[in-house]
């Protein structure tokens, strides 16, 4: 086997470990708002366990990436595949802690009276996930207007936690036994909005893996140019 040929197939088990990782923190999000919505501890201790695989995989891959980094002297474009792979990594496992704080305080949450409020959390929910799969999806193959999608629906979450925030404290300011509950669901929206925002790195590392154009530090309107 030519050391070419033994890069290419180590570039592919890169993608293949890095979508290994993102299924585990895709899966711990859809099980921490599950544990919310039916108010199920066993699943919310589910989330809890997947976190230590997540956390496991981190450190594998980030070896791995050193390694390829270390041994190999890649191409621009391959270069650029290996440092995005070291930043979703990253992202993939900070997804992994904010589904652990959801599925934390849906356990608490589980143990009170239901609250009759931010009923856009599913909704906001919903709309997370899928630019998280999305971001992933665009990134398999190489979907730069799937990519570019992602970032625009990052609006739309912002609004919605901003939304859910408001009508919250306005709850707690009329009714002071709520307060508990509401905080822990600001929370949740909270890390359902920091979820988005790890989708939307995702989704412009694929924008930079395809055309070398770095849009991090831009304003979201103009990420869409």
């Amino acid at each position: 086997m030519t050391a070419t040929r033994h890069f290419d197939e180590e570039l592919n088990q890169l993608k293949d470990k890095l979508l290994t990782m993102a299924s585990y923190a895709e899966k711990s999000v859809r099980t921490a708002v599950d544990a919310l919505i039916h108010r199920d501890d066993n699943l919310a201790n589910q989330v809890e366990e997947t976190d230590s695989i997540i956390d496991r995989l981190e450190m594998e891959n980030d070896d791995f990436c050193i390694h390829l980094l270390a041994l190999q002297s890649p191409m621009a474009s391959d270069l650029r595949l290996i440092t995005m792979g070291i930043k979703i990594v990253n992202d993939l496992e900070r997804v992994g802690d904010e589904a652990t704080t959801i599925a934390r305080r849906a356990r608490e949450l589980n143990h009170e009276p239901p609250l009759d409020a931010a009923k856009s959390i599913p909704e906001m929910a919903n709309i997370t996930i899928k630019m998280l799969n999305d971001s992933l999806s665009a990134f398999v193959s190489r979907d730069i207007s799937l990519a570019r999608a992602v970032i625009k629906k990052d609006l739309e979450v912002d609004a919605l936690n901003k939304s859910i925030h408001k009508e919250l404290l306005e709850l707690m300011l009329n009714d002071k036994n709520c307060i508990t509950r509401c905080l822990n669901l600001m929370v949740i929206s909270k890390s359902l909005e920091r979820i988005a925002d790890h989708a939307t790195n995702l989704a412009e590392e694929v924008v930079y893996l395809l055309e070398g154009k770095d849009i991090r530090h831009s304003e979201k309107f103009n990420k869409l140019n």
